[in-house]
């Protein structure tokens, strides 16, 4: 059972999946990616994640106020004279993040992390946002921190992905099982399946990654859902490189019939006929 703090601030349950277009593409060089463990703050364009952002759900209305249990945890942490300020500034980088400012949710959070370091919401939302600026190692550490204080497994995918970008390909695969085990929502292991194969498909391993997704959620259904959509997705991507082209023509197909926007689906079909 997850303890307190666990995906109470932000209102996307996986927020990895923001991130999720083509999982096996070639990672975009950037100042994230060569000085990972900063906080990224300079003016200018944002570091390109594991996946470009092609798929985003809707935004959500801040949350005028935080949940007992972390309201609790701050004030243990900052005292109750500080507690009234220290929650506003996690509300303010929780609506950061849900409105897609990872930079402001960043300048909000940093300070908290120092002064509230172990209340799981505030490692959350460091972690994220760390995520998404493609800050792997920085963001690895908070959400090693923020599993270890919540028991919670939901960011599992987002932190393997962020071992997979540094390259620490056991540690991303010790995720994966770690998160079969605790048996979360179908979505979040759909997710983790993707990383998974994506960090065997990084090592030359296309064959054990197409067997990994395979036994995902390929079969198509009347209301797929995002997560199958980017499992298809990602099949069709390792199928094309293996060079089975009718199989990835058929799963860009029925990508395309629900979402032709996700990510460069339609052009990847368009050159397979």
């Amino acid at each position: 059972m997850a303890r307190r703090g666990a995906g109470q601030v932000t209102r996307t349950p996986d927020p990895a999946r923001r991130e999720q277009s083509d999982p096996h593409a070639r990672r975009s060089r950037s100042a994230a990616d060569a000085e990972p463990d900063r906080w990224v703050e300079e003016a200018g364009n944002e570091p390109v994640p594991v996946r470009d952002s092609a798929t985003r759900p809707p935004r959500s209305r801040p949350r005028r106020r935080l949940p007992e249990a972390v309201q609790r945890d701050l004030a243990r942490a900052v005292g109750a004279k500080d507690a009234p300020a220290a929650e506003k500034r996690l509300l303010d980088a929780g609506s950061a993040l849900d409105h897609d400012h990872p930079r402001d949710a960043i300048r909000l959070i940093r300070p908290l992390v120092k002064q509230a370091p172990d209340v799981a919401a505030v490692r959350e939302v460091a972690g994220i946002a760390s995520y998404r600026l493609g800050n792997w190692t920085v963001g690895a550490e908070h959400l090693e921190a923020f599993v270890r204080l919540s028991g919670s497994a939901d960011l599992h995918p987002m932190l393997a992905d962020c071992y997979r970008a540094i390259k620490r390909y056991r540690r991303a695969n010790e995720v994966w099982d770690q998160l079969r085990e605790a048996s979360p929502s179908a979505e979040v292991v759909a997710e983790g399946r993707i990383v998974a194969a994506g960090a065997l498909a990084d090592q030359a391993k296309l064959a054990e990654a197409i067997a990994l997704l395979e036994r995902g959620p390929v079969k198509k259904r009347r209301t797929p859902a995002d997560h199958h959509l980017r499992l298809w997705y990602a099949l069709a991507d390792l199928y094309e490189r293996a060079g089975d082209t009718v199989r990835a023509r058929e799963l860009f197909t029925r990508v395309a019939e629900v979402d032709p926007s996700l990510a460069d689906t339609v052009e990847r079909l368009d050159s397979l006929r």
